[in-house]
């Protein structure tokens, strides 16, 4: 048996064993590092997807907002043109006949433009959508009138400007009484065309379609001037106009 000795204070008792299992080194062991990376990689494709979504709806939303502001900016624009037309005529034509015409999807018609615009006046528009063109966009073309023509201008060489893009179509009614009636003869009706050259619709509606998204809402305008307005001789019988 050996006795026990002392080494500058500190008593040894020989040498100990140290059991194998009771003490381990720091760390993580490679399946616990694995797990931990299969976690990471978990939560960042959840981050990932959560971020995206959120992209995508806030600029699904800022779309919306834009193009709900583009459609009131032009809608309003419309109504106050149309409310404001003037009721200009052509003065070598047989009958003077108005500035206004009207298809289903087609609307020409005399309104003052601002001031703020190629220096303001009574210019002579035309409402229609390009199908034929990429962006299919709703547009509003003008031209200076010439009151002392033969015949009907055509918008050659007009300018143009966009109200809207992607429109698919515009429809567009007239409420009013059929060419040459009375105006207490018959009641006014809604038609998707416009034939009378002496007067002007009661009313005109509007509907606009997008390619996407919803409809915009209805506009239905009622021109300031009375249907027969911008004639200074008007012959109520025969429903024409005799000078102006």
């Amino acid at each position: 048996m050996r006795t026990p000795t002392r080494r500058r204070g500190v008593r040894v008792d020989g040498p100990r064993r140290v059991r194998s299992g009771s003490r381990r080194s720091a760390g993580f062991t490679l399946l616990e590092l694995t797990v931990a990376l299969v976690l990471l990689a978990l939560l960042s494709a959840v981050l990932f997807g959560s971020l995206k979504l959120a992209g995508r709806s806030a600029n699904r939303g800022e779309a919306k907002a834009d193009a709900t502001a583009s459609m009131r900016l032009a809608e309003e624009f419309l109504r106050t043109n149309l409310e404001g037309q003037h009721p200009l005529r052509m003065r070598r034509m047989a009958q003077f006949p108005l500035l206004f015409s009207g298809s289903a999807d087609s609307l020409t018609y005399a309104s003052e433009l601002p001031a703020r615009v190629a220096a303001g006046g009574v210019w002579l528009f035309r409402l229609r959508v390009l199908a034929d063109d990429p962006k299919s966009p709703l547009v509003l073309e003008r031209m200076v009138p010439d009151l002392t023509a033969d015949a009907q201008p055509a918008f050659h060489d007009a300018d143009r400007s966009v109200l809207a893009d992607g429109i698919a179509k515009i429809a567009i009614g007239y409420y009013g009484r059929d060419p040459g009636t009375l105006a207490n003869a018959v009641e006014p009706t809604w038609r998707d065309h416009w034939d009378d050259p002496q007067r002007l619709p009661l009313l005109i509606r509007i509907d606009v379609t997008p390619l996407s998204g919803e409809a915009w809402p209805r506009l239905v305008v009622a021109p300031r001037e009375a249907p027969d307005a911008g004639c200074r001789s008007w012959n109520p019988q025969a429903g024409i106009c005799a000078g102006v």
